[in-house]
Parts: structure tokens; C-alpha cells; sequence
């Protein structure tokens, strides 16, 4: 369905139900004063903040609520239900009146290991949309490809916090890399990740080259086992383990500003947040190629490397980080102008973006009433 932009200059207030609400990609895309976006229904029993698993995506919610909203989009968070459930809230949001708009984040969910759930669920929601979006002319493909439905390509909004400054300091000799395991939820290859920048570490050392490498871990992991593995595979190598908690939004854009490179570990995925958040910040980013990773910006700025359960990984990330290396470091003249043209860039992507969703919003409604 083609976008008509409509020739109201005074649009009417849209009132969207967001799933979730409480989310920055999701704050960013529907930052238009003309759409207001429901907060999202406390959890029972849940922590004050949690929106998982949504309450508002549930048919005798969308039931009890049919007056207050407009429309219903659903981005992430599906997991927790089964498919009955799933079809149940969309048919009632239909039922209602709302159109149900769909954004797809994840063709393979970064939360799981067996895809089959996810999948089934992804082709419920694409056959009940009224509007589908996704971040990568890739994702589209793919949609187009499995479950016929046209997806519009609208690229990921800015992550990094508006008037972040980075700390000042000058440029180093000795280049840092980092990778970030977080919790090892089930999309990340801890192990696999570890141990191919462990030997990558070990070649571009024997090549000159002077390198401070971290592995940062939670605290507080999801897979004891693999955790366990992680600690071994650092014990005894160049590489430093690093394990803290949970940082603020503003201590890991300072860390992230200050490497040179930046080691996605994912075993499994199709975009990453993480990724455009290194894009701020002006840091190279190594990603293993699966998913549409490599498509998020395709400017020279991801350097792509083998998946790391395949042979030969090691050998083939040295090469991808002594690329990467080869970009604007940290502190020199040149990231700090690639920065500020980046937060130019977004910009103009996130007004579009933002334009974007508010006039689908408004055609999908007219159309429904």
C-alpha cells in the first residue's frame, strides 16, 4: 500500500497503542506531538517499569479498552504468548476498529534458541497487519520472500542520548577493543565470540600491533555453563575479563567513545540496537555476517567477520578488526568530526521516520473508519 501524505495541515491526535510503550526506539519513532502513545498497563506482580509480558496485548484488554486508542503496534515482546493468544488480541484490536500496525525487529529472536515459536508468531502478526515495517532493505526482502506481505524500509532511529558529549582526552597508542556478552542471552555466542578474539588477539599481537582487548560480562548471567566457559577461555590470554553490572546509558556511551573497535558477539539476529549505538558514536563495529547486520549502515563503518561456530573463525577476525582499526580512533580529530556528521544524518532519518509513522498511522485509521 503506498504512503499518502494527507492534506490536513491541523492532523488529528492519533492515540497509538505501543508495544511496547516504554521503549527508545519506540519513544523516537512516535516523537510527533500529534501521536500519543498509551503508557504501558502495569504488570501484575511485576517490577514498577516492566512492561513484559504486555498486558495490552491481550483481547479482553484491547476489549475493555476499545475507546481509548486508535490503533495497535506491535514491535517486540510476543514471546510470552502462544500463537491462540497472539491471534485472540489482534482479531479484537481489529474488532474494535484499530488497525494493527507491525514492526518486524527480529526475523530470528535474539531471546531464544529454537526459532519455530517465534516464527509461527511472526506469520500471525504479518498476515493480521495493516501496515509492516522494517529496518533493512534485506528484512524486507525476507519478509516479501516467506510471507508475501511488502515492508517499508524505515532505518533505525538515533540511540545515543541527545547533547551527549564525549569526555575529552586525545588520541592513544595503544588501540582498545571490546566485546560485550551482557547476560549471554540465547542470540550471543559468549564462547564462540571469546574464543576466536582470544586467537585473533594472539595474531595481530605477533604482527606489532599494541592492542588492550576486554570481554565485559554481567554480573549476573543467564547460562551459568557458559559464563563458566567464558572465564576460562580469558584465563591465562592477553584478553582482560571485565564483570560489573548493569552500566547507565551515559558510563557505556563513555566507555563505547573510547574504543577503537567494537566485537558484536551474536551467534544469532537480525539487527542490533548495540550497533547503532556504536554508529553514534563514530565506533567501528566488527559483526559476524548473519542477519542484516551488515546492511544497518552500509558505509564502510561494519566490518564484517566470520559466524563464530565456523572453521577458521579466528584467523578471518584478525583480518576484520586490523580493518576496523584502520577507521577513525578514539580521541582523534576525525571521529569527532564523523560524530557530529552522524548526528546530522540522524536528524534528517529520524524526522523521516517520524513522518513516516505518523501519516501510516493516520491513513490506516481513515481507512478503517
Amino acid at each position: 500500500m503506498p504512503l499518502v501524505v494527507l492534506d490536513d495541515p491541523r492532523p488529528s491526535t492519533v492515540r497509538a497503542v505501543c508495544v511496547p510503550a516504554d521503549h527508545p526506539y519506540v519513544r523516537a519513532a512516535t516523537a510527533d506531538p500529534s501521536v500519543v502513545v498509551l503508557p504501558d498497563p502495569p504488570v501484575p506482580g511485576g517490577q514498577p517499569g516492566q512492561w513484559w509480558p504486555p498486558v495490552a496485548l491481550d483481547a479482553a484488554w484491547i476489549e475493555a479498552h476499545r475507546d481509548e486508542a486508535d490503533l495497535l503496534h506491535v514491535h517486540f515482546g510476543t514471546e510470552s504468548f502462544g500463537v491462540g493468544h497472539l491471534r485472540a488480541a489482534l482479531d479484537a484490536a481489529h474488532r474494535v476498529g484499530w488497525p494493527v500496525v507491525v514492526t518486524v525487529h527480529d526475523l530470528e529472536n535474539p531471546q531464544l534458541t529454537d526459532q519455530d515459536h517465534h516464527v509461527a508468531q511472526l506469520g500471525v502478526l504479518l498476515a493480521a497487519a495493516d501496515g509492516v515495517i522494517t529496518l533493512t532493505a534485506g528484512g524486507a526482502a525476507a519478509i516479501a520472500r516467506r510471507w508475501g506481505r511488502r515492508a517499508a524500509v524505515v532505518p533505525h532511529p538515533r540511540v545515543l542520548r541527545t547533547g551527549w558529549t564525549p569526555p575529552a582526552g586525545g588520541g592513544r597508542s595503544v588501540r582498545r577493543v571490546a566485546t560485550h556478552l551482557k547476560d549471554l542471552r540465547p542470540g550471543v555466542d559468549g564462547a564462540g565470540a571469546v574464543a576466536a578474539l582470544v586467537g585473533a588477539t594472539r595474531r595481530l599481537a605477533g604482527a606489532g600491533l599494541d592492542l588492550e582487548v576486554e570481554v565485559h560480562l554481567r554480573d549476573r548471567t543467564r547460562d551459568d555453563r557458559a559464563a563458566a566457559r567464558v572465564r576460562d577461555l580469558c584465563d591465562g590470554s592477553s584478553v582482560t575479563l571485565v564483570e560489573h553490572a548493569r552500566p547507565s546509558d551515559d558510563a557505556l556511551a563513555e566507555h563505547l567513545s573510547g574504543l577503537d573497535a567494537c566485537l558484536l558477539p551474536y551467534g544469532h539476529g537480525t539487527h542490533s540496537g548495540w550497533l547503532e549505538l556504536c554508529w553514534d558514536l563514530g565506533v567501528p563495529v566488527v559483526a559476524p555476517e548473519i542477519g542484516h547486520l551488515s546492511e544497518q549502515h552500509p558505509d564502510g563503518s561494519v566490518v564484517t567477520t566470520t559466524p563464530f561456530d565456523r572453521p577458521g573463525a579466528a584467523t578471518d577476525l584478525a583480518g576484520a578488526l586490523g580493518l576496523a582499526l584502520d577507521l577513525p580512533a578514539a580521541g582523534s580529530r576525525e571521529r569527532d568530526a564523523l560524530v557530529r556528521e552522524r548526528a546530522h544524518h540522524r536528524t534528517r532519518t529520524d524526522e523521516a521516520s517520524v513522518q513516516h509513522h505518523r501519516e501510516l498511522y493516520r491513513q490506516l485509521i481513515a481507512a478503517r473508519r
